[in-house]
């Protein structure tokens, strides 16, 4: 061990993940770089050997299987039609309703997030499909905006999310009980943004004009056909288990199984789409892969050199409500959010966090739901939100960056609501974990 202090290794250690990141070097090789560097400097050559069994032992996790089952399944779904049909479902239900498209955007991210668990699949339909119809239809630029961006991040909380796989996997946490957690604070953050829409569509229609289609029902209850095949996905998946018949890493084979049977039942099953969403699964699968052997590097010489445990004792030694800690925490997510991916937050901090919080005796399966709604904001916050940029893919040149980020703005400050709600009440996050247990 180096005659370094602790508060010097946390100290190069938190200067040098900044100043790498500033470079704009991909956050795998900042953190694998980093940990080499600082353990040949500040530890022990030799100590590498047991950072490569720590790595190694992580990738034998069975848990983190599910997370390419997720994101293949993710693929196919995005590329089956399916999407599409639930759109033209929700458009010609909500269209005469104030801020109806929105509201239906906001739906179908939500089930959209309940069938994939991908933010960028939500993201990019949306963009592609919901915003021409809404800008068409006269809605202000950055109610539509707003909405997709804010409608997309659900995927990190609802269940199946990869975000929260890996939290769990991180964490050493039941998977099952993370994805069961996160459906009602989802559904509430789902609800606030409706509730938003309708509000600012009854104090000024002009922002979301009401549609002038009169479309018989007999049509409307036919486009219903198109939430059969969603529904039998997420009941597949979700209600294996949460009925204890699979696990999460089961279900997604399940999940995938439903999404290829979606696309020959829409008749898109094709070798080049089956191919093309194979590259899509390999590319996510080997950036998060790559990611988490950086991060687990890292917080291993972080650990080893005793920044972990000066970070314990200083929070033991602060006179300071438990709450106002929590609060601080959770404050560093937000912080960091504007730099770093929900997936490095996770890696770097929940090794960090989770001893703290376990000594201030927080429950752990509520501290991930609040940190899972807190990587939502990160999602959507600007300079670095991964939201901001897939959408920006999909826009038209008359609408630039500037008016994305304006319209986040009221929607972040619902999902700090929403943050605010599950931190006062916890039984929201832990009544349906607690069924789950019982069963």
């Amino acid at each position: 061990m180096s005659a370094f202090g602790s508060e010097s290794v946390l100290l190069w250690m938190f200067a040098g993940l900044v100043g790498l990141m500033l470079t704009g070097l991909p956050l795998a090789f900042v953190l694998g770089g980093l940990s080499i560097l600082f353990t040949v400097l500040l530890w022990d050559p030799a100590a590498l050997t047991i950072t490569v069994l720590q790595i190694f032992d992580t990738m034998r996790s069975e848990s983190l299987m599910s997370i390419p089952l997720y994101v293949l399944m993710a693929s196919v779904l995005q590329r089956s039609g399916i999407i599409e049909a639930l759109y033209r479902a929700m458009e010609l239900w909500f269209t005469r309703i104030p801020g109806g498209l929105a509201i239906g955007t906001v739906i179908i991210c939500t089930i959209m997030a309940a069938m994939t668990g991908i933010v960028g699949a939500a993201v990019a339909a949306m963009g592609i499909l919901a915003l021409p119809s809404m800008l068409k239809r006269g809605y202000d630029q950055k109610l539509a905006l707003g909405t997709i961006c804010a409608g997309g991040t659900l995927g990190i909380l609802i269940p199946p999310s990869v975000v929260t796989i890996v939290y769990a996997v991180t964490a050493q946490v039941s998977i099952g009980q993370m994805f069961v957690g996160g459906i009602v604070p989802g559904l509430l953050l789902a609800s606030l943004y409706v509730g938003y829409i309708v509000i600012r569509g009854l104090i000024n229609p002009k922002l979301a004009p009401r549609g002038e289609l009169d479309v018989p029902l007999a049509v409307r209850i036919r486009a219903l056909r198109s939430l059969i095949l969603p529904f039998l996905i997420i009941l597949g998946v979700l209600g294996s288990i949460y009925a204890g018949i699979a696990t999460p890493t089961e279900a997604a084979a399940v999940g995938v199984l439903g999404a290829v049977l979606s696309a020959a039942v829409e008749g898109r099953l094709r070798l080049p789409m089956l191919a093309g969403a194979g590259m899509d699964t390999l590319r996510v699968t080997a950036m998060i892969l790559w990611i988490t052997m950086g991060a687990k590097a890292f917080v291993a010489i972080f650990t080893g050199t005793g920044g972990a445990d000066f970070l314990l004792d200083f929070i033991r030694d602060l006179d300071a409500n438990r709450w106002v800690i929590l609060l601080a925490m959770m404050g560093v997510l937000l912080f960091l959010g504007l730099f770093l991916d929900e997936i490095g937050i996770i890696l770097l901090c929940v090794p960090v966090f989770l001893p703290v919080i376990q000594f201030l005796d927080f429950n752990p399966l509520w501290f991930g739901i609040l940190f899972m709604v807190s990587a939502q904001m990160a999602y959507i916050t600007p300079p670095f939100g991964y939201t901001l940029f897939y959408l920006k893919g999909t826009l038209p040149p008359e609408i630039g960056m500037g008016t994305v980020y304006k319209a986040i703005i009221p929607f972040v400050g619902l999902q700090m609501l929403g943050l605010l709600i599950c931190a006062a009440f916890p039984e929201l996050v832990l009544w349906l974990p607690g069924l789950m247990v019982g069963k």
